[in-house]
């Protein structure tokens, strides 16, 4: 049996390169033999195409009002970023560990795992559910089927805690996500014969610019009590593709966006306004050819997470950190998704989320040790 460290157990989850195109089964794997070291017996969801899994698990007693501790497996590309160290090796530097999930989010899974130990020697008398998700990057895929199994299976928890690096804030709301492909089918012509042909391309652009003007629309309204940043629902397109030649008009196009919905809003309202708005262009379209068309389609959507009255991980979080204050966040994470089943969540992890995603991505030490002594603190207040 190995006993690993936060540190160790941080070299080795960071070694595994689970960027989100690919598998995270060695992981996956590594963590359900590390607890049946311990004799602690885990559940594995798999992928729909079997490429890929979720991990969930209980140290303690199988009866309610445990905790769970949630965070994702997966971690964004490194391709085209500039590191000045291998990513997926963590290097040490200046009170600094770098590499690619040491702040998003692999160090608060190491340590959490590092205490199984001290979490079966103090007998808890409520237990601790380890909640491992995958795809989370790419629009919280795997969470569901997840979250989901796990209402089904366990004793209510009364707690959830996603440990998304948030420097040890307690993060008590955060907004929701849509992620979409429009597509835009036009008719091809000789672009000197521009009234014989329906260009996707600068169709879709017109509907980049609608999208665009929602936004706006949302900037002017804004509620000056919001306390997210931007303080309104935000869209964004951030690819595009089309066209074939520069004398072509272009047969199609098609554009990749999201919607960030604050907490209250749905996403669905706007794609709706989208698609009447995109009704008015395909009739347009289709006096030149029947063929045209503007088809969106839905790659993931996660529910935003609001604030909980007196919500018992809000008052967990505070009688752990020593913190009397919330803060909000306008990413998203499973959070929503355990909080739409009516579990109390909120987020509160070591690391900056302004170091996620960059290339030379590192978390401080001194926040695994405050991520440590959170969890210690968690193990008394359940033993």
């Amino acid at each position: 049996m190995n006993n690993y460290t936060s540190r160790q157990l941080i070299d080795k989850l960071v070694s595994f390169e689970t960027i989100s195109s690919r598998s995270n089964l060695g992981l996956i794997q590594f963590v359900k033999s590390y607890l049946e070291d311990y004799g602690v017996s885990s559940r594995i969801i798999p992928s729909d195409d079997g490429e890929k899994a979720n991990l969930y698990a209980t140290v303690g007693p199988m009866v309610a009002e445990g905790v769970v501790l949630s965070g994702h497996t997966d971690v964004v590309p490194v391709k085209g970023q500039s590191w000045d160290s291998n990513p997926f090796h963590v290097m040490e530097k200046n009170g600094r560990l770098y590499g690619r999930g040491t702040a998003d989010m692999k160090s608060f899974l190491a340590v959490a795992l590092a205490l199984v130990p001290q979490m079966l020697k103090k007998s808890l008398r409520k237990p601790i559910h380890f909640a491992l998700s995958y795809d989370e990057e790419i629009g919280c895929f795997g969470a569901p089927s997840m979250i989901k199994e796990m209402t089904e299976r366990l004793p209510r928890p009364l707690a959830v805690i996603v440990g998304e690096p948030t420097s040890m804030r307690i993060i008590n709301a955060h907004k929701g996500i849509g992620s979409y492909t429009t597509t835009v089918t036009g008719h091809e012509a000789h672009s000197s014969q521009i009234e014989r042909g329906v260009s996707a391309v600068m169709t879709a652009a017109r509907l980049v610019s609608f999208l665009e003007d929602m936004m706006f629309e949302n900037r002017r309204n804004i509620s000056t009590d919001s306390p997210f940043e931007p303080p309104y629902s935000s869209v964004h397109v951030g690819k595009i593709e089309g066209g074939t030649a520069v004398n072509i008009i272009a047969r199609e196009c098609s554009f990749d966006w999201d919607i960030r919905t604050i907490p209250g809003e749905n996403a669905k309202d706007y794609v709706d306004r989208f698609d009447a708005h995109c009704e008015a262009i395909i009739k347009k379209m289709q006096k030149i050819s029947s063929a045209c068309n503007i088809v969106t389609t839905a790659n993931a959507q996660a529910p935003g997470m609001q604030p909980e009255v007196n919500g018992a991980a809000e008052l967990l979080c505070k009688h752990l950190t020593g913190k009397d204050f919330t803060e909000v966040v306008s990413y998203a994470t499973e959070g929503g998704l355990f909080q739409r089943l009516g579990l109390s969540t909120v987020i509160c992890g070591p690391g900056s989320i302004n170091q996620a995603h960059k290339p030379n991505e590192y978390i401080e030490i001194s926040q695994v040790q405050k991520a440590e002594l959170f969890v210690h603190k968690l193990i008394d207040d359940l033993t």
